[in-house]
């Protein structure tokens, strides 16, 4: 027995010392080059992190093209105590390996007051080797480290410019570190997908010379922090917890990783990344992350795996889904990949934001696959093109732009000809047409064009009549939409969302409208233009937004909706838009008893009833009165629909039922949950979803809900409403808030009850004189007084004018199942 334990011994330690030596013969071990770490404005070395960072005072492997010490002997940190401050364009030339392909760069700034200037209001420009990396940048009151990651080729070297800002405080730098990569850091010639909110884009990218890398996360899935000792390329990695959208499914794992010529080195993530994982617990429901991004930007999104969970040989064909927002989906097959187990690698995507702002990823189970559901590492990293790509559009050749010009007095010209020649023709043969505005596409982009297909050539297929079921008289021509928008000035500008761009346009009539255009690429599609046009076109309600018509010529998909001069709510608590006064406690309450009695409509003023399915306070607009209307019916569905038909979650992070999300089971009572969200929003005045906070924060309605518990109200309370509620009013309203919040849809009260509470939470606002009663717990309905019942929607449907015009304008339409037998509700989580 002792002899067969040994042999089988020995054989683990050869088969270990053979894996070892095969790596190490096939990736040869990457050495951190010496150079360059400065210490900036001292003439003195120091040791850092492990590093000695050389003062640049009088340097003999670099150069400095300018600039003035400073010294900041009240900081604690040595590399902090010191600065070179410039008043003007300033750059360190560094000399470059050409036989390395690209250099990572990280600046380190830490502000303080130089010469009676207050460093942390500098704003500054930062570009290296012709890539603008830093626009605008302002340090802020703490110390901040900015990494970079520059291809440079066969460049014998490369400039760290820095530039202030016009009429801005100096710019500074307190330390600099540049050093070369391996060369297989980024797969050369190696085509990357393109993804987009909206799914696979269909295009690929060569990212490996054409854009440089600004690291906005580097995540350790499963594990802890790990700082710049203990990384080959001293990158930093923060744990995930804070980024998770629900971890309830999910636990960390460990194990050893193995690394070898198949695939991923150390030096593409540290061993402790390859380490730990987040490994799915329930193949019922998805695992996601959720990141905070910039709009309209291109990230390289690079997934770690490493199977450290399977036991012996991994089936080749085993695998589990990886998706990108949630419409795209890559199936991961470990055993594929590497072959064996423990061996790490990595996925790349290039992601297009668009109009989003968050950036989401999630790891599902394949039905009847036994595959362990696993993550090991995140990084994200915005792509920046070289200024010479994005001067002459990406091409990177000059020649381009003559091209460019002569193409466009080219097509100028032809087109004068064309409309001159149509014109003297319509002359001659003496009949009157209606004028029609053209422009050339380079003036109006048409950006559906190339992503959707036109509703016409979806519908017309079967039937004359080119969209019957439709109305076709809300159909706008194309040309009375350019004429409404200026041909969409962008100067009409008033918001941005899933579809696309929202304008403010006035029609010939002279009315003001919102004018709302789908963008390419856009998170919402021609499914959700559908559906708005079908639910929109025969419902009336005067808390549901008006659509006043739509445009689909050429390709466009074009909503005009009635114009709410005073935007959305969210805009009035804690928007971008400055300009809003604060809302009283009496306003609040009124808009949310106006959206209430919208939703309420909606769910039972229809055959079926409709889930709105994305209630949120951005999707809750406001009159010129402040009265609530809701907005956004792209995603909605029938009630009556069968659950098994519901094959993807929908909806906005921070709002989702949580229900929804466990057992895929859509009520009204979800869009009850993301209301109650919305009433906390309301009371808090700050997002649902913050991921830039703390992790107990982040998430609006569970960090609320504690401190309601806990009593602690005022803590999380709007500062501007303290001290001016009536306690009972804030009593019943934090009692029904909590119950919109419960964890199932049965615990949940009903829209009218939520109404109910409202109203009487308003009312006991408007008393003069606190009442005797004060349990939280009373029937309301035995307090109200009758005309305050004879108001509620359930009451008054057949006396409200813009609902009588709904049931007279219903008889002309299909029915709602019809209308949402033609959707594609069959999404990606």
């Amino acid at each position: 027995m002792a002899t067969s334990t040994f042999s089988f011994s020995l054989i683990i330690l050869l088969f270990s010392l053979f894996i070892t030596s095969s790596h190490s013969q096939s990736q040869p071990q990457y050495v951190l080059p010496q150079r360059y770490f400065i210490n900036c404005g001292s003439q003195s070395s120091i040791e850092y992190t492990g590093r000695t960072f050389i003062g640049d005072e009088n340097p003999t492997q670099f150069s400095v093209s300018g600039g003035q010490v400073a010294n900041n002997l009240a900081s604690n940190t040595s590399i902090y105590q010191t600065a070179r401050v410039f008043d003007k364009k300033t750059w360190y030339e560094l000399q470059a390996d050409g036989n390395n392909t690209f250099v990572m760069v990280r600046l380190h700034f830490s502000p303080f007051t130089f010469n009676g200037i207050n460093l942390s209001n500098s704003t500054f420009d930062v570009s290296i080797s012709r890539f603008a990396l830093l626009s605008g940048f302002n340090v802020g009151d703490v110390p901040v480290v900015k990494d970079f990651i520059i291809p440079i080729g066969s460049e014998t070297s490369f400039r760290v410019e820095f530039t202030p800002g016009s009429g801005s405080s100096p710019a500074f730098v307190n330390a600099i570190e540049a050093f070369t990569t391996p060369s297989d850091l980024f797969r050369q010639g190696v085509s990357v997908p393109s993804v987009s909110p909206d799914g696979d884009t269909g295009n690929t990218i060569i990212v490996s010379s054409s854009y440089g890398f600004v690291p906005r996360y580097r995540i350790n899935v499963g594990g802890d922090a790990i700082v710049v000792e203990r990384d080959t390329l001293r990158r930093t990695w923060v744990p995930d917890e804070a980024y998770i959208f629900a971890s309830q499914a999910a636990t960390n794992r460990s194990g050893t990783p193995v690394f070898t010529s198949a695939g991923s080195s150390s030096t593409d993530a540290p061993t402790d990344v390859y380490r730990t994982a987040q490994e799915l617990t329930s193949r019922s429901v998805n695992l996601t992350w959720s990141f905070k991004v910039n709009s309209n930007q291109m990230y390289l999104l690079r997934a770690h795996f490493c199977d450290f969970l399977s036991q012996g040989l991994v089936d080749p064909n085993a695998g589990f889904n990886f998706f990108v927002y949630t419409h795209h989906k890559k199936v991961i097959q470990p055993g594929n990949i590497v072959k064996q187990p423990q061996v790490p690698f990595y996925v790349d995507f290039v992601v297009n934001s668009v109009a989003s702002e968050s950036l989401n990823v999630s790891i599902g189970a394949i039905s009847g696959n036994n595959q362990s559901v696993f993550l090991n590492g995140l990084e994200i990293m915005e792509l920046v093109e070289n200024l010479d790509m994005a001067d002459n559009g990406g091409s990177g050749k000059k020649s381009n732009k003559v091209y460019i010009v002569v193409g466009c007095v080219v097509g100028g010209v032809g087109l004068v000809l064309v409309l001159l020649l149509g014109f003297y023709i319509g002359s001659k043969c003496g009949k009157t047409k209606p004028a029609v505005v053209a422009k050339p596409d380079n003036v109006v982009p048409s950006y559906g064009r190339s992503s959707y297909t036109s509703i016409n050539m979806d519908f017309t297929m079967n039937h004359a009549s080119p969209l019957p079921n439709l109305n076709l008289s809300l159909r706008f021509p194309f040309a009375d939409i350019l004429h409404a928008t200026n041909s969409f000035d962008e100067k009409l500008v008033i918001g941005k969302g899933g579809f696309g761009k929202v304008y403010k346009g006035t029609l010939p009539d002279g009315m003001v409208v919102a004018v709302k255009r789908g963008e390419k690429g856009h998170g919402q599609g021609r499914p959700e233009f559908v559906t708005e046009i079908m639910v929109l076109s025969k419902i009336r309600h005067r808390h549901l937004v008006t659509l006043i018509g739509y445009c689909d010529e050429r390709s466009e998909m074009i909503l005009v909706y009635e114009f709410m001069e005073k935007g959305t709510l969210q805009d009035h608590l804690y928007g971008e838009n400055k300009n809003y006064p604060k809302l009283s406690w009496n306003q609040r309450l009124e808009i949310c008893i106006s959206a209430t009695r919208g939703l309420h409509y909606l769910h039972t003023g229809s055959d079926g009833g409709i889930i709105h399915r994305d209630v949120k306070s951005t999707n809750i607009l406001l009159n010129e009165n402040y009265v609530a209307k809701v907005a956004d019916f792209g995603i909605s569905r029938l009630d009556n629909v069968d659950e098994s038909e519901i094959s993807y979650i929908k909806g906005s992070f921070g709002y989702l039922d949580p229900e929804y999300i466990r057992c895929m089971k859509l009520t009204q009572k979800s869009d009850v949950y993301s209301f109650g969200v919305v009433l906390l929003e309301v009371l808090c005045a700050r997002p649902a979803l913050d991921n830039m906070l703390p992790q107990r924060e982040a998430n609006l309605a569970d960090w609320a809900i504690r401190h309601i518990q806990n009593e602690k109200v005022e803590a999380i309370m709007d500062s501007y409403l303290v001290g001016t509620i009536n306690p009972n009013s804030l009593r019943k309203f934090l009692n029904m808030v909590e119950r919109c919040l419960k964890d199932t849809g049965d615990e949940r009260p009903s829209m009218i009850d939520v109404l109910w509470d409202l109203e009487y939470a308003l009312k006991l606002q408007q008393m003069e004189k606190e009442p005797l009663y004060e349990d939280s717990t009373m029937n309301t309905s035995l307090e109200l007084p009758m005309s305050m019942i004879h108001r509620l929607p359930s009451n008054s449907i057949n006396n409200d004018s813009s609902v009588n015009d709904y049931s007279v304008a219903a008889a002309s339409y299909p029915s709602e199942s019809q209308v949402f037998s033609q959707l594609n509700i069959d999404e990606a989580r």
